[in-house]
Parts: C-alpha cells; structure tokens; sequence
C-alpha cells in the first residue's frame, strides 16, 4: 500500500476557491480534498495556514547571482547550483525555470563556455539526485550578437529548454529606452570612461542593425518544428508586438509601456512582469509599474526575476491590488506557466495532480513558507 501522507486543518486553495479541509497525498499524486477535519492520528495538523500549490518559476536570474556573487568572483558550479536551488525551494517554487543569456555580455558568467557548464552540472545534479526543486531551462537570446546563431544551435535541442526569450538590448530602446539610464550604468556600475561609453554605444548601433534580423529569422527557422515556448521580451512600442505576433510568438516578456502590454492583450499574447517591480511598486530600470499592469488587467504571469522569495509574496499582494481572491491572484504564479509551458501535471491542488504543495503562514500580512512537497515528498 502506497503511504500515505494526510493535511488537515488548512486553508487548501484550488483553482476555484478556498477550502477548510483535509488534502491526501498518495504515491506522489493528490488523491483527495475534503471539506472538515481529519480524525487519522498520523495527520499533520496544518493549525489554519494555507495549503498552495508549489510556485512556477519562468524567469530567473538568481542562479547566475551564485554563480557569481560579485565582480570577478566566479563560484564552483555545482555548488552554485545547490545553493540556489535551497534559495528557490525555500520560496515555496518546486518548478524553476533557469534563465540562461546567450549572445549577451560575453563576459564572466554569461560566457558560452560557463553557459554549456552550468547545464552539463545540473544535467548531473539531476542525475545524482540532488536538487530540491525541479530545474528546467529558459534561454535568453540575444539577437544582436554575430555568434548567437551558433551557440544556440549548439543548446536548443536540450529537452530541458522549454522556453526562448528574444532579447534586444540596444541602448535607445525596449528595457534601455531611457539612455540616461542606461550611461549611468555604464558610468557608475561598470566604471567606463565617456570615450568608451561612446564607443559601446556606437557597437550596439552598429551590431542591432547587422544581425538583429537574420539572427532573428534563423533561431525562428530553428525552433519551427518544436515545442519550445517563445516570448518576446521587453516589448515597448507597437510594433514590437506587431512583429512578436507575425512571429507567432504567444508571451510579451516584462513589457516596459502600458501600450505594448494592451497590445498583447489585443492579440491574445499573455503576459509576464517581475514580482520585484509589483512589490517595490517600480521598475529598476524606470519602465512600467507591474502594478499598473496588474490594475489594466495585463497581467498573466509574475516571474522571481531576481529575488525567489518575491515569487509568493508578490501573489499575495495582488490580492490588493486587484481587489481579488487568493485562488486568482495565485494562479499567476501556478497554474497560469504551467499551462503557458504546457506542465499540466502541476499548477494546481487537484485530485491527480502532482503533489507539488507549500504550507504558507501569514505573519504580519507575510506569507511566509513552512513546508514543501514535491511530488509528495517532503523537500523543506
């Protein structure tokens, strides 16, 4: 007889609403929620916190943040991975998507060569059975760079990739809209003279209209035939989104204007902001507020973006926000990527599901994680 493991006691939250009850947990799946209190002895009396499916995380930077914690201090891979794999189940995600950039910055962890390590060491980490959370991978693709083509080529079949990103980063446009923003950066976190400022900047002109659109038509042609997720990402004008839906790409990424987000409501695109932004109530980067978004009704998706435990903490803010309930406003974090990613075994508390669950706690209007199952298994 397969264990069993018994929650009681708890706020269990499905798709369509919240329930006081009992959820059982059989041979890795969910194989039932009742209403009322368990009576069976070796049930774990969850004392009214909440019962949520585990978080969905589509784009994160938080491992490239272990891989190098500062300038120029690169750390063992593997253990680079560890660690953020304790950050993210610790967060209450139990699905990680790590975001890797090809073609972007060149240097330091985003080198090609510390790219195709880092997933020959998870590939490993998953063979030895030493993750947590289940790690899959989102490439982010910068279309700009003479060698993206190659190296994606190179990456794309790995049946880990579910979702591309293409990314343009020319400063004057899209994230860099803002070019003061953009020298400051220059100037203040990379140390660079104004002759060399000039010099950047006139590479980035020179290389954008070069090979932003044969690259761009060749990672197309490459990923026609599969599976693969693709999103377009920091989408600003309507053209931008005009030109992500001839693609047929379905996913506006982190759209900087209220404009290109109701453009891809238009078309049918979904949409993805950091839970960052909708926390702080900004964008580091000046652009759109998530909460704006969020109060247009364009918002789909809340990604980690670089800090795991504002995955959680940014649902239950939107119920604020929106004036809506915890089912709805999580399942911008649940259920919502797993069908954008098409994991449909997960995303949601619901008999056959995976068991993928956290118990949450709130303490002083924080949602604060206490347990976590992946797949029935106790992880955290």
């Amino acid at each position: 007889m397969a264990t069993e493991t018994v929650l009681t006691n708890a706020k269990i939250v499905t798709p369509s609403e919240e329930i006081r009850g009992t959820i059982r947990i059989r041979g890795g799946v969910i194989a039932d929620i009742e209403s009322g209190f368990s009576s069976v002895p070796a049930s774990i009396d969850c004392h009214g916190d909440y019962v949520l499916p585990g978080l969905i995380d589509i784009h994160t930077d938080n491992l490239e943040r272990h891989i190098m914690p500062r300038p120029n201090a690169e750390w063992p891979v593997t253990a680079a991975i560890v660690s953020h794999d304790a950050q993210v189940i610790a967060a209450g995600i139990t699905t990680v998507l790590d975001a890797l950039c090809i073609g972007t910055m060149g240097t330091g962890v985003r080198r090609f060569e510390k790219v195709k390590e880092v997933i020959e060491q998870t590939d490993a980490g998953k063979r030895n059975q030493i993750f947590r959370s289940e790690h899959l991978l989102h490439l982010r693709v910068e279309l700009t760079n003479e060698l993206t083509p190659r190296m994606f080529a190179e990456l794309y079949k790995h049946p880990d990739v579910v979702l591309v990103s293409l990314m343009d980063h020319t400063p004057g446009q899209r994230q860099w809209a803002n070019m003061d923003k953009f020298i400051a950066m220059e100037r203040n976190d990379y140390k660079l003279t104004e002759e060399q400022i000039a010099s950047s900047l006139r590479m980035f002109e020179v290389n954008q209209k070069r090979y932003y659109s044969p690259n761009r038509a060749s990672l197309l042609a490459m990923v026609k035939d599969r599976r693969t997720v693709l999103a377009s990402h920091d989408d600003t004008t309507l053209e931008h989104v005009q030109e992500a839906a001839a693609d047929g790409i379905h996913i506006s990424e982190f759209p900087t204007t209220l404009l290109a987000a109701q453009a891809a409501r238009d078309r049918s695109m979904h949409i993805v902001a950091g839970s960052p932004n909708l926390v702080l109530g900004r964008s580091h980067s000046g652009n759109v507020a998530a909460r704006d978004l969020a109060k247009a009704g364009l918002l789909d998706v809340l990604s980690s973006d670089y800090v795991p435990a504002s995955l959680l903490y940014g649902a239950f803010h939107l119920t604020s926000i929106q004036e809506t309930p915890i089912h709805e406003a999580l399942k911008t974090v649940t259920l919502n990527p797993a069908q954008l990613l098409g994991l449909n075994d997960r995303g949601s508390l619901g008999v056959g599901k995976r068991a993928d669950m956290i118990r949450v706690r709130m303490v002083d209007q924080t949602p604060l994680v206490s347990m976590v199952w992946r797949a029935g298994e106790r992880v955290a």
